[in-house]
């Protein structure tokens, strides 16, 4: 090159350079994030990243497939069931439009489901029969203090006779000893007979007890001059004779404050090859956000939730019976929080973490414990070092199940405080004297997380906010992966959707994870925009499934016995160091007390694995597994489903 040309050269180098100065002198920022985006696309995507850290991806569903997913899980078809109900939207409720989808994440096709209630805020678990049962919902959706245009709240209805119970029909009217304002009955009332008391002493009849029954009244009218603000006896409306001494409400303040959701009795089991509600016995009570858990004789544990008046229930614990499909009431009472994280232990009882998703007082069913249902005996568990930091927490049995050692992760203060923990909890309930130790912390507090266990005995957390349902543009685009081995937390790669309240996560067949929902209550920093429900479904592929090929699983009975065994074939068998029977997840409101992962012993030949399930009925609990194969590397297979009878 001459030196004429080189000086041409540099001069449109200097030229250029300035020009680029310029324009970042102009658009600086601008320029910057369009470098540190493209940079980080760059960053993401390169097979050493993804091989450490792993990998998200947003699942774009056609515009009228979409929902507000509240409630999903995982069904032996290896389909998806995601439900909405109405969907946490009053106008959906009002006109009865509720959802429900089924989506396969094979071949990608999404269906619509005939949803026969509204199933928004239900308890859902897996059933020994591969079918999922789902109770409760939504009856009456909150009004807000300035919403309310009629007073209301409860009334007690007192029934004095002995000889026989008594039926208010909806619209009864009860009007005011003292007050002289009249309340109308929403809905209809059973007011069991009252029972005899008499001395243990001398057997001589001392009284009769009355029998009770609540129901919400409200006003005829709307405004405040109808309000009451002291208890009140009154007299119903409509009754004559005996019936009329014998009958009678009582309530307390009845205004214009805030009303709570009111639940419904319903009940269905969902069928995964019919693709189809199939209603079933209602409840006993009304609830909504209450927990169903199975216990050690198969049957399903109902607990908490809030009644048809929006009260949350009073400690009336309920059981179902899968072979009969009815309900009926458990031997004692014991109050929780709404949706407690409650699981059956190795011994039969239960392990209760503390951890709930929401309403409730204060100081009432919130201490940790183990609880034997059929004696009521409740020790309480120690340890926390933030025990009033377990609302809207998670709870995870670590792999393997084995061990019995949970998780607690993050949390906040009661109800809408501003208040989350980054800690996670650590308890081993093998232990001689159970307690709680801190385990390592995440970098912000955090309420709403998800979490699955995977194959490889580590659990995926990630999502949840700061604050409550994110407020203050609080979400944390974070996810972290616990080594349940060595006890350390990391850092991987970050999701791209921010998940908070309704939200959770499924662990899928291939060893990938979906997550769903998120319901902020604001969408900006300033809390002035409302929030807009995330109908986005994001897919995590972990670290393990950019190492080596996945094992092959093949073959294999596809029902086995606890305490027998079943042979599967694999090209890969002599390089396989672990079987897991993971049980599928069903998911909502940091509540997901299905999951478990079940160490099998494993014996190999050249290319068979034949593995042995575990005989304790309380560990293996009956119904649909994935079984899972993983390799030194620490690749799972995916998964073959097993049924365990």
């Amino acid at each position: 090159m001459n030196d004429r040309a080189g000086r041409r050269r540099a001069r449109r180098l200097a030229i250029g350079t300035a020009v680029v100065l310029a324009l970042a002198g102009m658009n600086g920022p601008w320029v910057y994030r369009f470098s540190t985006e493209k940079y980080h696309d760059y960053k993401i995507n390169r097979p050493e990243y993804k091989a450490e850290n792993g990998k998200w991806e947003v699942v774009n569903f056609p515009e009228e497939y979409r929902q507000n997913t509240i409630h999903a899980a995982l069904l032996h078809t290896g389909k998806v069931l995601l439900v909405a109900g109405s969907g946490n939207n009053a106008d959906n409720f009002d006109a009865k439009k509720f959802d429900t989808r089924i989506w396969d994440p094979v071949k990608g096709t999404i269906k619509k489901i005939p949803t026969p209630a509204d199933l928004f805020c239900t308890g859902h678990t897996q059933l020994a029969n591969g079918n999922l049962l789902i109770a409760g919902g939504t009856k009456r959706y909150e009004k807000l203090k300035g919403d309310v245009t009629k007073a209301g709240g409860l009334m007690v209805v007192h029934n004095e006779n002995p000889d026989k119970p008594i039926t208010l029909p909806a619209g009864t009217k009860f009007t005011g000893k003292e007050n002289g304002k009249t309340f109308v009955s929403k809905d209809p009332v059973v007011v069991e007979r009252a029972t005899k008391i008499f001395d243990k002493a001398t057997g001589a009849f001392l009284r009769n007890e009355p029998g009770l029954g609540r129901i919400y009244v409200e006003a005829q009218k709307k405004g405040a001059k109808y309000e009451t603000g002291t208890q009140d006896n009154y007299r119903v409306q409509g009754l004559s004779g005996a019936d009329s001494r014998n009958t009678y409400g009582i309530a307390e303040k009845l205004a214009l404050d805030k009303k709570d959701f009111q639940g419904i009795r319903d009940a269905f089991e969902f069928d995964p090859v019919a693709e189809k509600y199939i209603k079933v016995d209602p409840m006993n009570e009304a609830r909504w956000y209450p927990t169903l858990t199975t216990m050690s004789d198969g049957k399903i544990l109902s607990l908490s939730g809030l009644d048809e008046i929006g009260q949350l229930v009073p400690g009336k614990n309920e059981v179902y019976d899968p072979k009969t499909k009815k309900w009926t009431y458990t031997t004692h009472t014991r109050q929780f929080p709404t949706y407690p994280a409650i699981s059956l232990m190795q011994n039969g009882e239960m392990f209760y973490s503390g951890a709930n998703a929401g309403y409730g007082p204060d100081n009432v069913g919130r201490d940790p414990g183990i609880w034997n249902v059929a004696t009521n005996k409740f020790t309480k568990l120690k340890g926390l070092s933030d025990p009033n930091m377990l609302e809207t927490a998670g709870t995870v049995l670590l792999p393997p199940a084995q061990d019995e050692k949970y998780m607690v992760i993050g949390g906040g203060g009661v109800g809408e405080s501003k208040l989350s923990s980054k800690k996670t909890r650590l308890i081993d309930l093998l232990a001689a004297d159970p307690k709680f130790t801190d385990g390592p912390s995440l970098e912000k507090g955090t309420r709403y997380p998800q979490y699955s266990i995977l194959p490889d005995d580590t659990v995926m957390i990630s999502g949840g906010s700061e604050d409550y349902r994110g407020r203050g543009a609080s979400n944390i685009l974070q996810a972290h992966m616990y080594d349940a081995t060595t006890g350390k937390l990391r850092r991987v790669a970050d999701p791209l959707v921010g998940r908070n309240y309704h939200s959770g996560s499924i662990l899928l067949p291939d060893g990938r994870i979906m997550f769903f929902g998120s319901d902020s209550l604001y969408a900006d920093k300033a809390d002035t925009k409302p929030g807009k429900f995330e109908q986005r479904i994001e897919i995590y592929t972990p670290p393990y499934l950019y190492h080596d090929a996945q094992p092959s699983l093949s073959g294999g009975p596809q029902t086995i016995a606890r305490g027998a065994s079943g042979t599967f074939k694999s090209a890969q068998a002599s390089t396989i160091k672990t079987a897991r029977l993971i049980r599928p997840s069903a998911s909502t409101h940091v509540t997901d007390v299905d999951q478990r992962s079940i160490a099998l012993e494993l014996k190999k030949t050249k290319d068979t694995l034949t593995v042995t399930v575990p005989k304790n009925r309380n560990l293996v609990e009956s119904g649909w597994y994935m079984l899972f194969v993983t390799d030194g590397q620490g690749t799972p297979s995916k998964a073959q489903w097993v049924k365990v009878p």
